[in-house]
């Protein structure tokens, strides 16, 4: 018994993106609320002219049924408009009439809108008499186009008036949201500056409360970076003298197994206080890139040959503009992160623009490839400060180039520099 195939499971329609915005929820938000004031207004309106139009017809018709009354009992002809069981008298008046009742319905006659008003009569019929309604049932037909009329334009009217509110406050959130991503991405000079949080004396609302307490995070977070900034600086910068000295002192030791071990410490904390330098400089934003054209193959090549990392070329060959310097300190740092904390083989490959440096052993962990290398931070039992990474982030930013880590499938860490093209003064680029 075969089984039928099932079909495509069915999406639901989804809305679009505008429709989530605090512009479009007050609009829908102001327009209901309009309509249904409006509308509760309208019917009250309605209500009261229309009662107050009918009792006066009511009234109008039961007077003048006292005077057909008078006229029926003495005797006397009826006056116009008037009679003994007239045609086109509604049957709920006859059925009054009949009870000995005297009543009043708006009804028609002869195409036209009349107010009837019966009373009972002799033989069980009943005595009519009608008065022209058409002209308060045009009257309320107006009231009526009035009121919608009304309310079109006081909805209008309100949705423009809100809606320029609620853009000035929505306004306000988005250049909020915007300083706050420019000071994640780094720039913490960037601030809000509300006016309405200038004069302290000035009442505020609450998006100048919530732009005030993010200048005032900013302004924290920065001092707080700036004293650490300072603060690693200033630890480098001292230990710079006693290093030297103690570097000098150990190459004097004779040679032996503890000269080594203290010439090879000697060197690692010299090295650590030359990063820690390196890095409060890219923290200060202070570095300045000499840019020039270089071919991108043999200067990774060579790079990697220092580090005994095998190399691939693929693609056409291309030249970049770039810092030289800080290009090798890149690539130098990637590779010897690989052999450190990876397994061979490690590849260096070029591809274009792109410099991809990849090795074998477990991958990046988790952290590194969603929120990018930190300082002074390694995975289980590694050896390291976590610096090289750091360093070759920083300075991949300051040329100007893109630097991203992450895991291959078959497993082992890649990590991947993509610089700019050099293009030649015309414009294509230069073979």
């Amino acid at each position: 018994m075969s089984r039928r195939a099932a079909g495509p499971e069915r999406r639901r329609p989804r809305l679009p993106a505008w429709t989530a915005t605090l512009t479009w929820k007050a609009a829908v938000f102001i327009t209901v609320m309009c309509c249904a004031l409006a509308a509760l207004l309208g019917v009250l309106v309605h209500t009261a002219v229309t009662r107050q139009t009918v009792d006066h017809a009511r009234e109008k018709s039961l007077a003048r049924l006292t005077e057909v009354s008078r006229a029926y009992e003495a005797g006397e002809a009826l006056p116009p408009r008037a009679g003994l069981d007239p045609p086109g008298l509604p049957r709920a008046l006859r059925a009054l009439a009949a009870d000995g009742r005297r009543g009043t319905m708006v009804g028609r006659q002869r195409g036209r809108a009349v107010m009837w008003a019966v009373a009972p009569a002799d033989g069980g019929r009943a005595l009519a008499a009608w008065s022209d309604y058409s002209q308060s049932a045009r009257t309320i037909n107006g009231l009526d186009g009035a009121i919608i009329g009304s309310s079109v334009l006081a909805i209008a009217a309100t949705l423009l008036v809100g809606a320029f509110a609620v853009t000035r406050v929505t306004r306000r959130l988005h250049q909020t949201a915007r300083v706050a991503r420019r000071i994640g991405a780094g720039d913490l000079d960037a601030r809000v500056n509300d006016p309405r949080t200038a004069d302290p004396a000035r009442r505020q609302d609450e998006v100048a409360v919530v732009a005030g307490a993010l200048d005032t995070m900013a302004s924290a977070l920065q001092r707080k970076l700036q004293a650490e900034q300072r603060f690693t600086a200033d630890v480098a910068h001292e230990l710079r003298t006693p290093l030297t000295g103690l570097s000098a002192a150990a190459e004097l030791l004779p040679p032996g197994r503890p000269s080594e071990l203290v010439r090879d410490r000697a060197r690692a904390l010299r090295d650590l206080t030359e990063d820690l330098l390196e890095i409060s400089r890219l923290d200060a934003r202070t570095e300045h890139v000499d840019l020039d054209v270089h071919e991108l193959a043999p200067l990774a090549a060579r790079v990697a040959r220092g580090t005994g990392t095998e190399v691939e070329v693929a693609g056409e060959p291309v030249r970049v503009e770039t810092d030289k310097r800080r290009l090798e300190r890149v690539l130098g740092n990637l590779i010897a992160n690989a052999h450190q904390h990876g397994r061979p083989p490690v590849v260096l490959t070029v591809d274009g623009p792109v410099v991809t440096v990849r090795d074998h052993g477990d991958g990046f962990p988790e952290y590194l490839t969603t929120g990018g290398p930190q300082r002074f931070r390694t995975e289980g039992g590694a050896r390291g400060h976590g610096l090289g990474l750091t360093i070759a982030a920083g300075q991949a930013a300051v040329m100007g180039a893109g630097l991203t880590f992450a895991n291959a499938p078959d497993g082992g860490a890649v990590a991947r520099l993509t610089l700019p093209h050099y293009r030649g003064p015309d414009g294509p680029e230069t073979p």
